[in-house]
């Protein structure tokens, strides 16, 4: 069965002077991530009135708006409107997403915290590296620096914790994990999550017409290789070896 709306959501708040926020939840999940993506898709092919721009965040989605056209109540009562249409919850995922496979080294000096990670997983680092292989991951929502996924869920055995402390730097690649996601960075910085493998993906590029590899709603499968492979296509694939094809529209 479709997954049924929660009694209490989604919701709208008033965000600054000039947005509203509709949020499906207030923690991660699949079904408010999907309606979220899903919600935004539609807010973008028929904009509400006086919307200036949207983006999505785990669960939620941001509407901007143009008060010299529009004020509160009618870009409420609109968002109201949209959201009395259907069942968010259980909308097909955007068009136009792709699926990624991205080579990755685990473990070794280049990811060293994998075995940290599997043993609060409940797992043998050999079992933590198929587990998180096995199946792609939906980019949830871009953000933190410019073109950086959240990817999950992972199972539930991946609900570990943050670290108490942060690692000072990461590199940029880096694939870290926590509370049932992945990141991978954009760009070289402390995190607080545990890294666990290493990529040469380049998510950011500035100079580029379009700077962000990935979009919210495509998918990430990471495809275990050996250190000296990762290297190579450093030094000989500027797309570090990652390979897209798109999904069927209608897949879920």
């Amino acid at each position: 069965m479709p997954p049924r709306p929660p009694s209490d959501w989604p919701i709208i708040r008033t965000v600054g002077v000039d947005g509203m926020l509709v949020s499906f939840s207030d923690q991660l999940g699949e079904a408010a991530n999907r309606a979220a993506l899903a919600f935004r898709a539609a807010l973008d092919g028929a904009p509400v009135p006086g919307q200036e721009e949207s983006s999505t965040s785990l669960a939620s989605v941001y509407v901007r708006f143009d008060l010299r056209n529009v004020d509160h109540a009618a870009v409420h009562a609109a968002l109201m409107d949209l959201l009395a249409q259907r069942n968010w919850y259980d909308a097909a995922l955007p068009t136009g997403r792709k699926r990624w496979r991205v080579p990755a080294v685990f473990g070794t000096e280049l990811a060293p915290q994998l075995s940290e990670a599997a043993a609060l997983a409940g797992r043998s680092p050999e079992a933590a590296i198929r587990s998180i292989c096995a199946t792609p991951l939906r980019v949830q929502t871009i953000g933190f620096a410019p073109g950086q996924p959240y990817l999950g869920e992972l199972p539930p055995h991946w609900d570990i914790p943050r670290q108490t402390g942060l690692t000072p730097r990461v590199p940029e690649g880096a694939l870290v994990v926590a509370i049932r996601q992945m990141v991978v960075f954009s760009v070289s910085a402390p995190t607080g999550w545990r890294h666990v493998g290493q990529t040469a993906l380049r998510l950011f590029r500035p100079d580029d017409p379009d700077p962000f590899l990935l979009r919210p709603g495509d998918e990430v499968q990471f495809v275990p290789v050996a250190p000296e492979t990762l290297d190579t296509l450093r030094r000989t694939d500027p797309a570090g070896g990652a390979v897209a094809v798109a999904i069927a529209q209608g897949a879920a």
